[in-house]
């Protein structure tokens, strides 16, 4: 399994996974590849390289969404 049938399966049963935040983490910048992972039903989206400050941004904003609900 690829991760884009990995993100599917799991926003498919959330009974079985519940309602994980997915961050795709690729070498690819390109806003096509942004996009698919979007559709799969994943949150977000980092390429590479990867900025600490980017990441660390990143997961601040969905911890405090997650908080927040």
């Amino acid at each position: 399994r690829d991760v884009f049938e990995v993100a599917r399966l799991i926003r498919s049963d959330a009974e079985r996974y519940g309602a994980p935040v997915i961050i795709a983490l690729t070498a690819h910048a390109l806003s096509e590849e942004r996009q698919r992972c979007i559709e799969v039903g994943m949150d977000d989206f980092l390429s590479k390289p990867l900025s600490f400050q980017n990441l660390r941004t990143t997961l601040k904003t969905w911890s405090d969404r997650l908080t927040a609900n």
